[in-house]
């Protein structure tokens, strides 16, 4: 045993080291996924293996090119990753990960590893952190919304009566948050609005339309009833033609049908089903905890050129935590009284946004992006670096990268009972999908996610029936 292992575990009888260790870790009988930082030689799987039959083992090791018979016996049928580079861990974990609560996720250190390899050991140790809190609250989100989501899904199969099919582009793609620095970047974007596309989270359009500013892409993906407000006030860019890029998840108005439909999948297997049985066109792009990081997606879909950013602050100025006008702010100024002043409610709100942890989290998701692209801010950004969009040569006409169909598929159904109809065809499609064995187990797990914290639980048809007896 070289020098390297004899620094990790015991000389004598490292089996029963790592047995006593785990012993004092007093794990849980309920955990289903381990996470090992830098294990060694791997003495704690087959420990772990024996006590834990059904869970699965992940195990991060620091030495790439690090050989040895006794590891390749420990590690054996366990998913192991080597290296440090922090995007490909967390790709990685991605891909590895199961889609269970946290509580049923122990990561486990081998300290005598933090002693060798030190801040090699801290990184990977960081990174497995922050991937575990963004699932975190990926997670609590979904059990938040989940049957709310399911819900507006079905609603909005109605709403959708011209899609929208687009071509990669050469225009440049400006993208517009809700941040107080939208308005130091009007000027910019109001010179540039002919020669980009406009990619704009509905909460940031009350605010491009005072400044003259209209957008060719509305975003919306926000499941939560305060999104329609925000709807609301982008009402009138839909209604003169702008695109109205959705995830049929989010919450919607009833005016929306007006509005050519980008529709957003998420990938999961439940709704590409549903939108293939309905000759819905989509595109794919997972889920992710913030409208701006979704519309980033998009954008790098929609165009080879550069990226750039305004309003995407993921913090606030001051008290200060949205450009003007917001549409939320007619709620502040109506509860303002002289007892609770404007001013006062807005320290308490900037007070609450910087308390919790939802910005930071996004933020450093912004700051792992792969560079692979020309990604810029319009104001200054602690993420991104300042820049101006350049105005192309040739200016293309903006129409020419969509396609707007009307969707005809169904439309021989009886108008006065259509929403019933639509809704039935889906489910029929779903249910007929829930029934064939290699597809069964993937949606269950889908499903059960929407529909309950608990993880595991198969949903019933009936479940599915009950949650929709509004809209049928």
């Amino acid at each position: 045993m070289n020098d390297l292992v004899s620094r990790l575990h015991s000389r004598y009888n490292p089996q029963a080291e790592a047995a006593r260790f785990l012993d004092s870790l007093k794990i849980k009988g309920t955990t289903e996924c381990f996470i090992l930082i830098e294990p060694g030689l791997g003495y704690l799987i087959p420990v772990l293996r024996e006590r834990f039959k059904e869970s699965k083992i992940i195990a991060l090791k620091i030495e790439k090119n690090y050989n040895d018979e006794i590891a390749a016996k420990n590690f054996a049928e366990s998913a192991v990753f080597r290296g440090t580079e922090k995007t490909e861990v967390k790709q990685f974990l991605e891909k590895e990960v199961p889609e269970i609560n946290i509580e049923r996720i122990r990561v486990i250190e081998w300290r005598p590893s933090l002693n060798f390899y030190k801040e090699a050991y801290v990184s990977l140790l960081s990174y497995v952190v922050d991937f575990l809190k963004r699932m975190d609250a990926e997670k609590r989100t979904s059990a938040f919304f989940g049957k709310k989501w399911f819900r507006n899904f079905f609603r909005n199969l109605n709403y959708v009566n011209k899609t929208v099919l687009y071509r990669q582009s050469d225009l440049p793609v400006i993208i517009t948050g809700s941040g107080p620095s939208l308005g130091q970047a009007m000027p910019i974007i109001l010179e540039n609005q002919n020669n980009c596309l406009i990619i704009a989270a509905s909460s940031s359009v009350m605010a491009l339309c005072s400044f003259g500013i209209t957008p060719d892409i509305v975003i919306t993906t926000d499941g939560g009833n305060w999104a329609l407000k925000h709807l609301i006030s982008a009402d009138r860019c839909l209604c003169s033609g702008a695109i109205l890029a959705v995830n049929l998840c989010a919450a919607l108005l009833s005016q929306s049908d007006s509005a050519p439909f980008l529709i957003i999948n998420d990938g999961s297997y439940w709704q590409s089903i549903i939108l293939r049985e309905l000759n819905l066109p989509s595109v794919i792009i997972a889920q992710r905890g913030t409208v701006t990081a979704t519309a980033l997606d998009l954008a790098l879909l929609l165009s080879r050129s550069g990226i750039f950013l305004a309003g995407m602050d993921l913090s606030h100025n001051d008290i200060r935590t949205h450009v003007k006008p917001y549409p939320f702010d007619s709620i502040f100024y109506g509860k303002a009284d002289r007892f609770h002043p404007f001013y006062s409610m807005s320290f308490s709100r900037s007070v609450q946004l910087q308390e919790g942890s939802s910005m930071n989290i996004y933020a450093q998701w912004f700051k792992e992006l792969p560079q692979t692209r020309q990604i810029f801010s319009l104001t200054d950004n602690n993420i991104f670096k300042k820049a101006k969009p350049k105005k192309p040569k040739i200016i293309k006409n903006k129409d020419e990268i969509f396609n707007i169909n009307a969707h005809n598929e169904f439309s021989g159904l009886d108008k006065k009972n259509y929403s019933a109809q639509i809704i039935n065809i889906a489910l029929n499609a779903l249910f007929s999908a829930m029934k064939k064995p290699h597809l069964a187990d993937t949606i269950h797990k889908e499903l059960s996610s929407l529909f309950s914290a608990a993880d595991g639980k198969h949903v019933t048809e009936e479940e599915i029936i009950h949650e929709l007896r509004m809209e049928i």
